[in-house]
């Protein structure tokens, strides 16, 4: 049996996987069960096999299954043929395990044991029955052993407790398997939802799983998915759905949410996990983007947030530029924004908890969702319309989902919650506009004037600083002199012939070797100056709080509306008050006598003692020049900086803010904020500016105006960079690492 599970080899990374798929759910409103809903999901399934491929022996897709409601009258009768007593209440998990039974037995003793550590019980295994003559060549070489696990709990524990103890002995376990058995993996355990997925084109579906044949299965709620993975390979734990959701599209911003996730899980705290050690790291730090995305939403749930919110949290609109939306709705995403970046990209996400049946989709609207309800009360929604023929007589009700919109039926009540209901409610959890006007700042630039700079360098002293940080004529006249004019970057041809930096002979700026990443495939750039709406460059400081309380001290933050800073908002922030923002400024400069690395992990240490002692700004700077010593470059200590914060679980705590004289320009701003940084304050730009203004080298504009169109242009760059990776808003892009180095090891 090959692995299931790749691994790093050669140009292949496991964090390259994407998908991009068609998707689908039908619900029963009024939570009627039935197998035609089960059977039609299916059909409806097999209509979307143009959505992904299929490997040369004519059977293995890149992955398809269903999602659905937990058949209790079907799943009852089998265990029972197995022997298996369930109670009131029980749960179900498919697990995929190895072929070799010691591995598998392995497996299910240290599921049995992390159960039993939750006060559960293991009522028994039942072997899933499969029809391999489904599979192709390829899906039969990494074919798992299928098998469902009946967990027996007390009868007067609540579903929602019962599903929490479930994920954290899930993950207890999972810890203690993954890195012995690469087969294992639980596609779902849960008192609500089974699912049913695997490396098989859709009309073999039920062909390979014969449970979905009988029509004892019954149903109320069906999520589908067809895989198509993206310059990727198809594994069988990678079909789709997870644990919760389907998702079409593609996380652009993926290393970022995950590192993110990382460092921000120190900052949880929530009753209903007392021990968050058990469930970190808390997303997958391989695997596609959108497993990532279901692990995000399942500690979340399990941590006690509402779906709806950790929806609006994790697929926010674009609330930032819409003048017209309710202020208190606004005021509730801007609360959120300042504790979890958006999960940017194309991306229309189905999912389901057993109740809800719901639908999200991104900011643009990229992917389509459209949905039709019927007389028998019905609700399909895909990613195409006609999955199932539907008589046209019998539609009540019909329409898509728009740009940054939920849609929900709720089997419970039986209610469908369009998206202003959705937001009627999230709005009004909370007194979030108050919060908002009582605790949260914004830095203002002064009515009178914004000079580059209070305070020039010497003549003498500035032609030091160009030439330690390779200011050249060229830069001078072809970048800030065409900023500082047309308030933005310079029109030239397309291409670059410049050798690569490591095989050139001039010493090239550090910022050379990061090549930036681009949309492509099935993932859509966006265009910076027609759809500039959907986009923000607004940035926040000050220390995230904990994520599952809701508090008008979560609002203490201080609000930017461009990383990149002028000389009065970077004293500003420096100024702030030190109950929220204290600031320590750590140099960059080192001994020329010691190594480039013990200079970093020194700063390293200098960055981890000042967030220990409660700074929350951490001012980088490099205007630090001496003649015996050498200075950091900026990129270096931000990337160490950020990395080594994440691992000590204190980086949610500070912001990183670079005083720097080597970021002049848009793309060099992009990658210091792409590995971390909060804000930019490109000092020698400013100085260097000047120092033209005074000669007459720029335009006749006053400083303040040069000062400003700069910044402007600067900030369209940063624009047009995210835009190409199809990002809609800085703090996505903030940590996620979007370039590929070449030639530095």
């Amino acid at each position: 049996m090959k692995p299931s599970k790749l691994t790093a080899s050669g140009l292949y990374r496991p964090e390259f996987e994407k998908d991009s798929c068609g998707f689908g759910l039908i619900a029963q409103m009024d939570d009627k069960p039935s197998h035609w809903l089960v059977s039609t999901s299916i059909d409806a399934l097999a209509r979307l096999t143009h959505r992904g491929a299929v490997a040369a022996d004519g059977k293995t897709g890149d992955g398809c299954g269903l999602l659905m409601k937990k058949p209790d009258a079907f799943l009852r009768a089998k265990a029972m043929e197995q022997g298996i007593e369930l109670g009131k209440l029980y749960a179900v998990g498919m697990i995929f395990l190895n072929q070799d039974e010691g591995k598998a037995a392995f497996a299910r003793k240290i599921l049995k044991t992390e159960v039993a550590k939750e006060g559960l019980s293991i009522k028994g295994w039942r072997p899933v029955p499969v029809n391999t003559e489904a599979c192709g060549e390829q899906a039969l070489l990494t074919l798992p052993k299928i098998e469902q696990l009946f967990v027996g709990a007390p009868d007067a524990m609540e579903p929602a407790e019962l599903d929490r103890l479930l994920y954290i002995a899930r993950r207890r376990a999972e810890k203690l398997i993954e890195h012995q058995d690469e087969v294992f993996y639980v596609t779902s355990l849960s008192s609500s939802v089974i699912s049913y997925k695997g490396l098989v084109m859709p009309e073999a579906l039920p062909v390979f799983y014969l449970d979905l044949k009988d029509p004892s299965l019954a149903s109320s709620i069906c999520v589908f998915h067809q895989r198509f993975a993206t310059n990727t390979f198809p594994q069988w734990r990678l079909a789709q759905p997870f644990r919760y959701l389907a998702h079409n599209g593609e996380i652009n911003t993926i290393e970022g949410n995950r590192s993110w996730a990382q460092a921000r899980s120190f900052t949880f705290e929530t009753p209903l996990i007392p021990s968050l050690d058990d469930i970190r790291p808390w997303v997958s730090m391989e695997g596609s983007d959108s497993s990532s995305m279901d692990n995000m939403l399942e500690g979340l749930r399990a941590g006690g947030m509402d779906i709806f919110r950790i929806m609006r949290m994790l697929v926010p609109p674009a609330w930032q530029n819409m003048d017209a939306m309710d202020s208190d709705l606004r005021a509730f995403y801007e609360y959120n924004s300042m504790h979890m970046e958006a999960w940017d990209g194309p991306a229309a996400i189905v999912m389901t908890d057993g109740r809800y049946a719901s639908c999200s989709l991104d900011r643009n609207g990229l992917r389509p969702a459209r949905y039709v309800i019927t007389k028998d009360r019905h609700i399909t929604l895909a990613s195409e319309i006609g999955v199932y023929p539907y008589k046209p007589e019998d539609v009540v009700a019909k329409g898509r989902l728009k740009p940054g919109e939920m849609l929900a039926a709720d089997t419970l009540t039986g209610k469908l919650l369009l998206p202003k209901d959705i937001d009627e409610q999230l709005k009004n959890r909370q007194p979030y506009r108050k919060w908002l006007a009582k605790n949260t700042q914004y830095l203002s630039t002064p009515r009178k004037s914004d000079p580059l700079t209070s305070d020039p360098l010497s003549e003498e002293l500035l032609a030091v600083y160009e030439k330690f940080f390779q200011v050249t004529f060229e830069e001078k006249d072809q970048v800030l002199k065409v900023l500082a004019n047309a308030g933005q970057e310079a029109i030239g041809s397309m291409g670059d012939d410049k050798p690569l930096p490591v095989l050139s002979k001039q010493v090239r700026s550090l910022y050379d070797n990061f090549r930036q990443q681009f949309a492509q495939v099935t993932n859509p750039p966006i265009d910076p100056i027609r759809e500039q709406v959907v986009m923000s460059l607004e940035t926040c400081f000050g220390r995230e709080k904990n994520m599952f309380t809701e508090t008008a001290e979560h609002a203490a933050r201080l609000v930017c509306d461009s990383p990149v800073l002028s000389e009065s908002k970077f004293r500003q922030l420096l100024a702030m008050d030190e109950t929220n923002y204290s600031h320590a400024v750590i140099s960059l400069a080192y001994s020329a006598e010691s190594s480039l690395r013990g200079a970093i992990e020194a700063v390293c240490q200098k960055a981890e003692e000042a967030a220990r002692s409660g700074k929350v700004i951490l001012a980088l700077s490099d205007r630090c020049l001496k003649e015996d010593e050498l200075v950091i470059s900026a990129v270096l200590a931000t990337g160490a900086i950020h990395h080594h914060l994440v691992k000590s679980g204190l980086r949610c705590n500070v912001n990183l803010v670079i005083e720097t004289g080597t970021a002049r320009d848009s793309h060099q701003v992009a990658v210091l904020i792409g590995y971390g940084a909060s804000a930019v304050y490109p000092y020698l730009a400013y100085e260097t500016l000047h120092s033209m203004m005074v000669a007459g080298e720029v335009n006749g504009q006053s400083e303040s105006d040069l000062a400003k169109a700069y910044r402007r242009g600067i900030n369209k760059g940063l624009y047009k960079i995210t835009s190409k990776m199809g990002i809609s808003t800085i703090g996505s892009y903030r940590g996620a690492q979007l370039f590929e180095c070449v030639g530095l090891a």
